[in-house]
């Protein structure tokens, strides 16, 4: 019998690439999709679990979920994702309203179990299947605006950085077959995506567990061969695996966009050891030497980590000269959260939550001068631009140069008094700034 299914899709992009996976396998199955949870007669929530606020927005939208058995006791609320794979137990356990928790692994077989918690007098329903089940791949619907679309690549990760529960969760590196990759791409292209951003937990690891290290250069050839794709975006790139022939692939692939995200986590050598990061600050600042070096207006995004257990107040100051010298395009501080089963949470020298909270705020502020800096630098010149709609609050158009990845950077804020088309590529000169955001008006539209 055909359900009305709604799905809350909480986390990354490889999480929202694994709905899309599993909302084609419930839309084959017959059922079909409603954008407003009081219309469903099954809610899916499909879960962050990475860090404490990722953990605890899951848990408000489970409960929101599950709220709305008031108006329609037959509803029936299913938990998959990293949440639901990590803590089995505790959901088990403490959301009784939940009918169904169900692990990565277990994924595929959503169809079958909608079809189990719906039927009549059904009991409450585990499943948890190996990660290796967990699809690399497979037919899915675009639920990004139709004009771009994620690629992941890869599944798990063979780091080991010991603040990380994404082994744990996720299990160990899967590189997806480079001709699945190709011909999801070619797919999405027919589709109408214009711009494509190969997502992984470590892009740059892509390969390895076959034993060919390098192998995304070769998916990075290959996807540069697609017609209708214009704009080829990676994130996630680990400084120890920035080769010349990573840079090379850059270069000589006019597709890929001068922009990447190098989450480095700190620049302090003791404390990246701690980590268990693969590199210390030599590496870090070779890697980014090297990629100013070869690729013209290249962003620069990262990631740091401020109160990791034991960051003395030196270390803190070192990592703040670090970002001031460095001047990175754009920056995301988080304080350090110690999760359940990571080596890191039983550390000594645990920070006080103050503490680590004014750090990894004092270093936003320094970023803040930084990108208003950058931003207003870009005042006067014209950019390709890609559209992606209007700004609802504002009615202006928002549109994104190639230094901008959805979702995560600014926008290009443009007038509403000419028409454009989402999708569509303009050039676009700059007029003003603020922290994070540009202005201009529309030149002309890009052949």
């Amino acid at each position: 019998m055909t359900k009305n299914i709604a799905i809350i899709s909480l986390g990354c992009p490889k999480n929202q690439v694994d709905a899309d996976v599993f909302c084609h396998a419930l839309l084959k199955a017959g059922h079909q999709t409603v954008a407003d949870p009081a219309q469903a007669d099954v809610i899916i929530v499909n879960t962050c679990g990475f860090i404490q606020s990722a953990k605890e927005e899951a848990i408000e939208n489970i409960l929101m979920a599950c709220q709305y058995k008031q108006q329609n006791p037959d509803l029936k609320v299913i938990v998959t994702g990293c949440l639901a794979e990590r803590y089995k137990q505790q959901i088990a356990a403490e959301m009784p309203e939940v009918d169904a928790v169900v692990g990565i692994g277990s994924n595929a077989a959503l169809p079958a179990i909608v079809e189990r918690v719906c039927a009549a007098g059904a009991d409450r329903l585990e499943s948890y299947g190996p990660k290796t089940d967990m699809p690399l791949g497979g037919a899915r619907v675009i639920s990004t605006p139709s004009h771009y679309a994620y690629l992941k690549i890869a599944e798990g990760c063979n780091n080991r950085c010991r603040y990380c529960a994404i082994p744990l969760i996720r299990g160990p590196l899967r590189s997806r077959p480079l001709e699945d990759c190709v011909a999801e791409a070619r797919w999405l292209a027919g589709e109408g995506v214009r711009e494509l951003i190969v997502v992984a937990q470590d892009p740059t690891a892509y390969g390895e567990d076959w034993g060919k290290p390098g192998a995304v250069c070769e998916l990075l050839d290959r996807l540069n061969e697609i017609d209708g794709i214009r704009w080829i975006r990676v994130l996630y790139a680990y400084p120890e695996r920035i080769t010349d022939e990573f840079i090379a692939a850059m270069v000589r692939n006019n597709k890929v966009v001068p922009y990447l995200d190098l989450p480095i986590q700190h620049c302090d050598d003791r404390v990246l050891k701690a980590m268990n990061r693969r590199g210390g600050r030599k590496e870090i600042e070779d890697a980014i030497t090297r990629l100013r070096a070869a690729i013209p207006n290249l962003t620069l995004r990262t990631t740091l980590i401020a109160g990791f257990p034991g960051e003395t107040e030196e270390e803190y100051a070192e990592l703040c000269d670090f970002v001031k010298t460095v001047r990175f395009d754009r920056l995301g501080c988080f304080a350090y959260s110690a999760e359940e089963n990571t080596p890191a949470a039983t550390m000594d020298g645990q920070i006080d939550e103050e503490v680590k909270q004014r750090r990894a705020e004092h270093i936003m502020e320094i970023q803040a001068d930084i990108s208003a800096a950058a931003m207003a630098a870009k005042v006067g010149k014209t950019f390709e631009c890609i559209c992606d709609g209007v700004d609802d609050e504002t009615g202006m158009y928002l549109l994104r140069t190639q230094a901008d990845c959805p979702e995560i950077d600014g926008n290009v804020l443009t007038p509403a008094d000419t028409p454009l088309t989402p999708g569509e590529f303009y050039r676009v000169t700059i007029t003003d700034s603020d922290t994070y955001d540009l202005y201009g008006y529309v030149e002309s539209e890009e052949e």
